[in-house]
């Protein structure tokens, strides 16, 4: 299969347009995701659909592409599009959102979508042997960032900042985790078939 991308399969002759739309979609894509959220008490960081969104994005768009589509949607955020999680503490929008306690997490899916996106583009999406262990790489590295930054931020213990910023989330990771590394594969055999035909 000469295509390495979900993206590619899907629009392997792509203009600006088409990379434009893309874009656009995904941005809203993750927008939308990012209103699902749940409030963790004792926690500025709640729990969202945005990661999940980072995840797919990452993995279907490659690297160039979902790089630009994340970057993209932190830069409408800053303009003053409400479009980033819901927080009981801070707007949804703006640069202060950025430089907040939660902001490591943003930069943090910035790195990810790079990085799970060259790994597709190394089509690491297309089993889930390859795909699993390519997307818990991408979630450490959001977590990464995202506890680093709260634990400077707020000034708290490590202990504290692990119990804020990644004891609550482990299970919805996994199960996020879970859902791309064994649907993506099997989107890429649908694809393979109809390409064979």
């Amino acid at each position: 299969m000469s295509v390495a991308t979900l993206r590619t399969a899907v629009a392997p002759r792509s203009t600006a347009l088409t990379h434009a739309l893309f874009i656009v979609g995904g941005v809203g894509f993750i927008a939308a995701m990012a209103q699902i959220s749940i409030t963790v008490p004792g926690s500025p960081v709640p729990v969202t659909g945005q990661t999940l969104a980072v995840l797919l994005i990452g993995t279907t768009y490659g690297a160039g592409m979902g790089a630009a589509t994340f970057a993209t949607y932190l830069l409408a955020g800053i303009a003053g599009a409400p479009i980033f999680a819901p927080s009981a503490t801070s707007a949804n929008h703006g640069i202060d959102r950025l430089l907040g306690a939660t902001g490591g997490y943003l930069f943090g899916m910035l790195v990810a979508s790079l990085l799970l996106g060259y790994l597709a583009d190394r089509k690491a999406d297309q089993k889930f042997v390859t795909s699993f262990p390519a997307l818990l790489l991408g979630d450490a590295v959001i977590f990464t960032f995202g506890l680093l930054w709260l634990h400077a931020s707020l000034d708290l213990s490590w202990s504290a900042t692990i119990a804020a910023g990644l004891t609550p989330f482990i299970l919805g990771e996994a199960l996020k985790i879970a859902i791309v590394a064994t649907s993506l594969p099997l989107v890429w055999r649908k694809i393979a078939r109809s390409l064979n035909k």
